[in-house]
């Protein structure tokens, strides 16, 4: 039997592996629970009980609706938590996900026990979003990009990639949208990572989103891309720093 839970309209798919305290992994768009941390997998399972669950309008999750965005995102991982009968969860999201996260510890700060983020400055950044509409990717026949879309989100999307990334897209454009004021009232522990070279993140955003958040640190990963945890990049740095982080709690 494949690992589906029923989550209101949704029938989520995850992955579940490890023995411990929950560490639940929340994935970038474009992606899907597993991709987005093939790195971590196999290292977190050693000492947490790791969920790697697929969102609304991603991977394998299977929905009537093929339209999503962040806050209903952060609803349904509440409810996934409540399925599975999760009381509280270290977060760990990355881009996407990341910002997940965010929403997760201002609107249901009882339910995050920790909370990391790889990839987010916790503001609204649309830096080149143009290039990842259905219309620039048929125009510029960017076949690779779109089947991989195809195939990485056939159930999600039922092969309509087009509706996919042009949810992607509006919600990139709209989202995390917190205020700093509402980034200030996060109350539990977090680190935030970012690449050196992320180009929508990096050593200044970061500085600014750890100063709003009181019990909060940040590591920027030399270097480092937009994804610093992910293979050819830096994981076993970005491994060992969430490991501190999350054994000082």
């Amino acid at each position: 039997m494949m690992p589906y839970v029923q989550v209101k309209d949704l029938e989520m798919f995850y992955e579940k592996m490890g023995a411990g305290e929950t560490v639940l992994f929340l994935h970038s768009g474009y992606s899907r629970g597993i991709l987005a941390f093939a790195s971590q997998m196999l290292d977190f399972q050693k000492k947490y009980t790791c969920y790697f669950p697929d969102f609304r309008g991603h991977g394998r999750t299977r929905c009537e609706s093929l339209e999503w965005s962040t806050p209903q995102i952060a609803d349904d991982v509440i409810e996934f938590m409540n399925q599975m009968d999760i009381s509280t969860a270290h977060l760990v999201g990355y881009s996407l996900g990341a910002n997940v996260g965010l929403h997760l510890a201002v609107n249901h700060s009882d339910r995050v026990a920790t909370l990391t983020t790889i990839g987010t400055s916790g503001f609204c950044d649309p830096t080149g979003v143009e290039k990842f509409e259905p219309e620039w990717l048929v125009e510029n026949e960017q076949q690779d990009t779109i089947n991989q879309m195809m195939e990485r989100h056939m159930e999600a999307h039922r092969g309509n990639w087009q509706e996919h990334m042009k949810q992607a897209a509006q919600d990139w454009r709209r989202h995390p949208q917190l205020s700093e004021e509402q980034l200030s009232s996060i109350k539990c522990p977090s680190l935030f990572i970012t690449g050196e070279q992320d180009p929508f993140v990096g050593e200044k955003k970061i500085k600014h989103l750890s100063s709003l958040v009181t019990r909060s640190s940040y590591l920027v990963v030399p270097n480092g891309s937009h994804r610093p945890h992910m293979l050819r990049e830096n994981p076993t740095l970005v491994n060992e720093m969430i490991f501190k982080f999350l054994r000082g709690f």
